[in-house]
């Protein structure tokens, strides 16, 4: 236990729990006895963390926000399991993050400085990157995998296994069944792949040859002829840019699922 920590005098916190300096543990929290708080995490009131939960340092977590518990899948047999939070998170009200499972690895894990806003739910075996926003009510199934800045709008869901490459961006209401490249822009109620997340990249500070290399690249993808891997192979071939060569690594990685692809 800290020894700058302060915690409220409802709060619940079993034996074996570890709380960093500078914590702050607000009222009618609940505390599991596996659970590490790295320094200066906050839980406002009524937070629950459970299980084999590790959250980084300078986090922040809001009311009612469920962290830890076991995974909502019927294949789960009681297996240990865990939860890995990176540092600077913040995990607004009503947001629930589940341990893994033994068929996933066993470990759910979302990166630094992730946004999680009211009511979004991420599911076991899950992998969530730096910087990830998931915006109100959204749902990330298990399994998924959400590169580095990838945005997900209101409202939406990702099916499970789903790859999200980085940069993408999901819009409200869209449901995603199958693997968006690398700074992608999706959306239509059933995903489509309409395009790039221009004004991500532009945010971002990347150059404009390489915006240009990726618009052509994409009408590459949209309208080239052969299999998707096939126009993505050709595309790697003709451009050298960074950020493309992205794009062709993640089209010809290893996936079980088939690619949203340009309309």
């Amino acid at each position: 236990m800290g020894k700058s920590a302060q915690i409220h005098p409802s709060a619940v916190i079993e034996p074996g729990a570890q709380i960093g300096q500078g914590c702050i543990i607000g009222p009618l929290c609940v505390i599991g006895s596996e659970v590490v708080l790295g320094d200066r995490v906050e839980l406002k009131s009524h937070v629950v963390a459970t299980g084999d939960t590790v959250i980084g340092e300078d986090s922040v977590i809001y009311s009612f926000a469920v962290i830890g518990e076991v995974p909502q899948d019927k294949k789960y047999r009681g297996e240990k399991s865990s939860l890995r939070i990176g540092a600077r998170a913040r995990i607004r009200e009503h947001v629930t993050m589940n341990a893994g499972t033994e068929g996933g690895g066993g470990v759910t894990r979302v990166g630094d400085d992730g946004l999680f806003m009211a009511g979004c739910h991420i599911a076991h075996d899950a992998i969530i990157g730096d910087r990830v926003i998931v915006v109100n009510s959204a749902a990330i199934a298990g399994h998924c995998i959400l590169e580095d800045d990838v945005i997900v709008g209101g409202l939406s869901g990702i099916h499970q296994f789903v790859r999200i490459g980085q940069g993408a961006i999901i819009g409200a209401v869209t449901m995603v069944t199958n693997d968006v490249i690398p700074y992608g822009l999706v959306q239509a109620p059933r995903g489509e792949l309409d395009g790039l997340n221009l004004v991500g990249l532009k945010r971002r500070g990347v150059s404009r040859a390489d915006i240009t290399a990726l618009r052509a690249a994409f009408q590459m993808l949209a309208q080239g002829e052969g299999t998707f891997q096939d126009r993505a192979r050709r595309m790697g071939e003709e451009h050298d840019s960074d950020y493309v060569q992205q794009i062709v690594r993640f089209v010809l990685g290893d996936s079980d699922r088939s690619f949203l692809t340009p309309s």
